[in-house]
């Protein structure tokens, strides 16, 4: 069946960007100049290109943390109570119909399967939506369990996502693949799904989301972070992940362009091994933002793979070590909403 709105391409033309901002009763207490300071580089360059909602619990203290690094002009506020920090997965998920309008669906976050504590965020969005922010249909679908950092869409019908976050059984217990697929197709307007079975981070605690793993971009593409070290504890997996990416195939029934990301060096907090990954970049306006882990080889590989998968757009890198010490990254802290919709 041809569904008549579908799930954008994150590449396609955006409105603005969402940030949900770090404050003393969030996880970040213990070091949260080091991490705000993270996230006004990221607001100073989204607002130089685009549109940045922020929302948090005290709108003025974010204004003096940001006002002399910004495009003050191009942020608009929505003060509301939150638990963290991740707008990825409890932001809105945006669909468009063939005419573009927007519609935003709200759908339940549960702390990555009831892992951490999540009833204000999983609020926002609806409290957004009745404050007048979005110029978009509503769409409830709070009896549904999905992350945005979990799915990738190629903006053509194809929906990429892992098998270990989508069917954790602490998400949509009692739902089988066959029916979340299903749900997914109908819900965001997909024609099929692609599965990946393998790939994980230490340190993750998402259950392998896909932004951490593998990304589509233009014209058949996908980056994938690669591991060659057979030490590293993720080769095997990794390895088995590239496998399965080769064997996946386009709706023309051609392989995918694929480009290897590099793998992070190992980082360590806290005796704990951190999820750094140069998949969770950003595509906004113009521009590719994405983590640097002030590992200049890396930092460089990884940013010459981004220019060749996007040649027309400049590639930012943004200093992300601050994030992964909560075990997420760049695109992890941001939700882009499509063109018209942020008023």
């Amino acid at each position: 069946m041809k569904q008549d709105f579908y799930l954008p391409a994150e590449w396609e033309e955006q409105s603005g960007v969402q940030l949900t901002w770090p404050h003393a009763a969030t996880d970040w207490k213990h070091m949260l100049k080091e991490v705000q300071s993270c996230f006004a580089e990221i607001a100073k360059e989204i607002s130089r290109r685009e549109k940045l909602l922020i929302v948090a619990p005290n709108i003025e203290s974010v204004k003096k943390q940001i006002q002399s690094k910004v495009n003050i002009e191009n942020i608009c506020f929505f003060e509301c109570d939150t638990n963290d920090t991740w707008a990825r997965d409890h932001g809105g998920i945006s669909i468009l119909d063939k005419n573009g309008n927007a519609s935003i669906i709200d759908f339940k976050f549960n702390g990555w399967g009831m892992k951490f504590a999540a009833h204000k965020d999983n609020l926002i969005t609806g409290k957004a939506f009745r404050s007048g922010l979005f110029n978009a249909q509503y769409i409830n679908c709070l009896n549904f369990v999905i992350e945005g950092g979990s799915i990738e869409s190629d903006g053509k019908g194809t929906l990429l996502t892992t098998s270990e976050c989508l069917l954790s059984p602490n998400r949509n217990g009692g739902w089988d693949k066959e029916q979340i697929e299903e749900y997914l197709k109908t819900t965001l307007g997909m024609s099929r799904v692609l599965w990946l079975d393998y790939g994980f981070l230490e340190g993750d605690d998402t259950d392998s989301h896909i932004d951490t793993l593998a990304r589509f971009c233009p014209n058949d593409t996908i980056v994938y972070v690669q591991c060659n070290d057979p030490k590293d504890s993720h080769y095997e997996s990794l390895k088995k992940m590239e496998s399965q990416l080769q064997s996946f195939r386009t709706k023309e029934n051609k392989p995918f362009r694929l480009l290897p990301l590099p793998m992070a060096d190992k980082i360590v907090f806290d005796n704990e091994r951190l999820p750094a990954t140069y998949a969770n970049f950003l595509i906004i306006n113009n521009a590719v933002l994405y983590p640097t882990y002030n590992q200049p080889e890396n930092d460089r590989r990884a940013a010459e793979v981004l220019a060749t998968a996007f040649p027309d757009r400049e590639i930012v890198g943004i200093d992300c070590r601050a994030l992964i010490k909560q075990h997420g990254s760049l695109h992890c802290v941001t939700m882009q909403y499509p063109k018209n919709v942020i008023k």
